[in-house]
């Protein structure tokens, strides 16, 4: 075990996956010899070489389409784009080839490659480098969404997606990235995707959340001593359909809170998922807490995040719901 934060956890995760696979190439801007715009592959392409840790110019696209090539050709890249926001210009690639190569060869030629990017706000990075656009790739099927809210996480997480075989979209939240350092084991270990996490429990309140706002729900029921089951998600597509109908009948009163824009984010496709499977059991009408349907605010940034009181108000709304 070695302390790690999520910047060190997922550098860790990369120099071991490398070093046991010649296949695993990185490729992204500054990724060589800056290490990254955030330092996450520090010391790679000094370790590995400038073939296998590749600079590539500023065309995310290109980064995109390149990782797909050498994926179809046997390679496991691992492309990253600097922040989620200028992913948008790769989308053609990621939704036609990426998403659809097993598809639309019957499954003859798959894409194992895992693109990194960070995501979401917290760094003062204004409206063009504090995006959350998971609901983007989770809409698109042929790709799996992954989060981790932690360092442990984020390590297994990344072990699993490498070993995966078909395309991860690796989300890493920024305002996580040195937030906290925790034990991380040094060896290989797997965290499942798919597989939701539940950090606290109580029989009064579901909250639901991943990435960025679960150290700030973690804090507000432990703070305010909320009788709440606070479930992680860590994997947005596929989603852990079990753990989340289990958490809404156990206490009828559910709020999900996540960073991303209210309007067709995932606590819109959660609510409707427990409106299907479980809303007999429920005592109160489903709450959201989320960011805010503008762009992300560079002066008001703590105004945008959902907070201990905006989640403390969802919480009384439930609870004194009749």
């Amino acid at each position: 075990m070695s302390i790690m934060n999520m910047v060190q956890a997922i550098n860790h995760t990369l120099d071991f996956s490398m070093s046991e696979d010649d296949s695993v190439i990185l490729l992204g801007e500054d990724i060589g010899k800056d290490g990254g715009v955030f330092r996450v592959t520090d010391g790679l392409q000094a370790k590995f070489g400038e073939q296998r840790v590749i600079d590539t110019p500023l065309n995310e696209l290109g980064i995109v389409g390149a990782a797909i090539g050498m994926a179809v050709s046997g390679l496991k890249p691992i492309p990253e784009i600097q922040f989620q926001d200028f992913i948008f210009t790769s989308m053609d690639q990621i939704i036609n080839q990426m998403a659809k190569m097993r598809y639309r060869t019957g499954g003859t030629v798959t894409v194992p490659l895992v693109l990194r990017t960070a995501v979401g706000g917290g760094i003062k990075g204004g409206l063009y480098h504090s995006q959350s656009g998971e609901s983007y790739f989770v809409h698109t099927a042929g790709l799996t969404v992954v989060m981790p809210s932690n360092p442990l996480d984020a390590a297994g997480l990344l072990f699993s997606s490498i070993g995966y075989g078909d395309p991860v979209i690796f989300l890493e939240p920024k305002k996580l990235y040195r937030s906290e350092k925790i034990e991380v084991p040094d060896e290989r270990f797997d965290v499942a995707i798919g597989k939701a996490s539940l950090i606290h429990e109580g029989d009064s309140l579901s909250i639901i959340t991943y990435g960025s706002m679960v150290p700030v729900v973690k804090k507000t029921v432990e703070n305010n001593s909320l009788d709440a089951d606070v479930l992680d998600l860590r994997t947005l597509s596929p989603l852990d359909v079990d753990s989340i109908v289990k958490t809404a009948k156990k206490t009828g009163r559910v709020m999900i809170v996540h960073e991303a824009p209210r309007t067709l984010g995932m606590g819109a496709e959660i609510s409707a998922l427990i409106s299907e499977r479980a809303i007999e059991y429920l005592y109160a009408p489903i709450l959201r807490v989320t960011g805010l349907d503008t762009p992300f605010p560079y002066r008001l940034e703590d105004l945008y995040f959902p907070d201990e009181r905006r989640i403390l108000n969802a919480s009384s709304k439930l609870m004194e719901y009749r």
